[in-house]
């Protein structure tokens, strides 16, 4: 007989061996078995009672099972991925006690996919059953015809040319268009006729489609491996005999605006449209064009089922001048200020005015101003094309203060309105462009501008305990340079 030592011994390493065995509970799940192949869902497949798609697994032990456990059914991405998974359906706590066990989902809205794979996993204890075979599934939110080319069921387009055609947008056509649904692509197919399977031309997120060849054309929305019921009417789409069109300017490209307009034609059709810059001119509806002014000319032409555009970039026959000078300018009486032009013109001619009075004898290219106004040079093109081009400038005499000869190198900022502010002489204040350059002691600048109006300093100075000394450069125009310093005291 076993000592009371024993016993105890054993109750206890018993008692152990449940906690552990309790602690580390394992279940195994079974691969999914699917009620399906393949998911081609409307809008009426959600609502169907009982549910049409289902899961079946198979789970053991069942007693390892806890009563908290849930079992959640998984969707993968349309390529098999589980690293961002869809929860389809999550079973009741602790409903499911017993092995196998089936449980019913919705699909999601936005399905679309060749590869989805689904698998199961418990809470209680965790564990992840293998993923199940792969199936298309797709949630065919649209799912009747609808039209394209307005119904209409043929199009011509010229030689050399092409046609695009267009899914109805919706309100068109009395549609059901599927551009209602940003989220469909589609499928574009030629049609080959009852013997022949239909050519995928193109698969493409937008509802259009170019047409370069003859033939018969429809599109479908894509719907992968599923049958799909929206798709669109057929469209038997010809190749015009009809030539090219062409723009020819009557003046030339460019053309010599001067002259008058040039009469811009295309061939003879039966309608047309013209445009400038991507604008429609309004009543430009003959097959010529008067054109007054540069730019893109494009012009839609109908053959008669067969349109086509036809283009040109009118320019205009332009030159190019130069001047050395411009804005005010300041001379001394009697100095000469020398004005040269540069023109690209054919056989330029030249005229001076001072103050809106022509010069006489000024039509060179160069000009000697001695003296002050307002003078303007206008640069004719005399062959060719007759064109001109004019520039602008002032001439003034420097304003001499009689009080202010010499840069002072002394102010007395105290608002006393006297000797405020740092005035200098006229020929070095603002529209003589000299520059006006301020620095403090310790080299730092502190004002600069080609723009001096006799206004600093604009603020109070901080004299501390010493008067503060600042140096100046003054830069003309001309490269001149006058340096000093100026001492500010109360």
């Amino acid at each position: 007989m076993p000592t009371i030592e024993k016993k105890c011994f054993f109750y206890f390493l018993f008692f152990v061996l449940s906690l552990a065995n309790e602690g580390y509970a394992q279940i195994t799940i079974g691969k999914s078995t699917l009620s399906f192949t393949q998911i081609c869902a409307d809008a009426d497949y959600n609502t169907q009672v009982p549910i049409l798609s289902t899961v079946t697994f198979s789970f053991s032990p069942q007693s390892a099972l806890s009563s908290t456990n849930q079992f959640i059914v998984e969707l993968s991405n349309a390529t098999g991925s589980f690293s961002n998974p869809t929860t389809l359906v999550s079973s009741d706590v602790g409903a499911i006690t017993k092995s196998p066990a089936t449980l019913g989902f919705r699909i999601p809205t936005n399905i679309a996919g060749e590869g989805y794979m689904i698998r199961v996993r418990s809470t209680s204890p965790a564990s992840t059953s293998p993923d199940s075979n792969s199936f298309s599934a797709y949630y065919q939110i649209q799912n009747t015809p609808f039209s394209i080319n307005n119904f209409v069921e043929t199009a011509t387009y010229c030689t050399g040319g092409s046609y695009v055609l267009k899914i109805d947008t919706p309100g068109t056509a009395t549609n059901d268009s599927p551009l209602k649904y940003p989220s469909l692509t589609y499928n574009w197919f030629r049609d080959n006729g009852n013997s022949v399977p239909p050519t995928l031309l193109a698969s493409a997120s937008t509802g259009s489609y170019t047409v370069t060849q003859p033939g018969k054309y429809y599109v479908e929305t894509n719907y992968g491996s599923c049958t799909s019921y929206s798709y669109s009417n057929r469209v038997t789409v010809s190749e015009s005999t009809a030539q090219a069109s062409t723009i020819t300017s009557s003046k030339g490209n460019p053309f010599c605006a001067s002259e008058g307009p040039t009469t811009l034609s295309t061939q003879t059709a039966n309608s047309y449209q013209w445009f400038l810059n991507d604008v429609k001119i309004e009543g430009a509806t003959a097959s010529t064009y008067q054109a007054t002014k540069a730019g893109l000319y494009v012009v839609k032409v109908d053959f008669g089922g067969c349109t086509t555009d036809a283009s040109i970039n009118l320019q205009e026959i332009q030159f190019s001048s130069a001047i050395n000078i411009s804005g005010t300018n300041t001379i001394k009486e009697g100095e000469i200020k020398t004005v040269i032009t540069t023109t690209t013109a054919e056989n330029p001619a030249y005229q001076w005015y001072l103050n809106d009075v022509v010069i006489e004898g000024a039509n060179g290219a160069t000009f000697d101003a001695t003296a002050a106004g307002d003078y303007k040079v206008v640069i004719s093109q005399t062959t060719a094309c007759i064109a001109s081009d004019e520039f602008l400038f002032t001439i003034k005499y420097p304003i001499v203060d009689p009080d202010v000869v010499l840069i002072p190198n002394l102010i007395s900022p105290n608002g006393d309105g006297i000797n405020d502010t740092w005035v200098i002489p006229q020929e070095y204040l603002s529209g003589t462009n000299t520059e006006v350059l301020l620095m403090s002691s310790t080299g730092e600048q502190i004002f600069k501008t080609n723009d001096y109006q006799n206004n600093w300093p604009e603020n109070m100075v901080d004299f501390k305990n010493v008067n503060p000394v600042y140096y100046y450069i003054i830069t003309t125009q001309d490269k001149k340079v006058k340096k000093g310093s100026i001492t500010v005291i109360k």
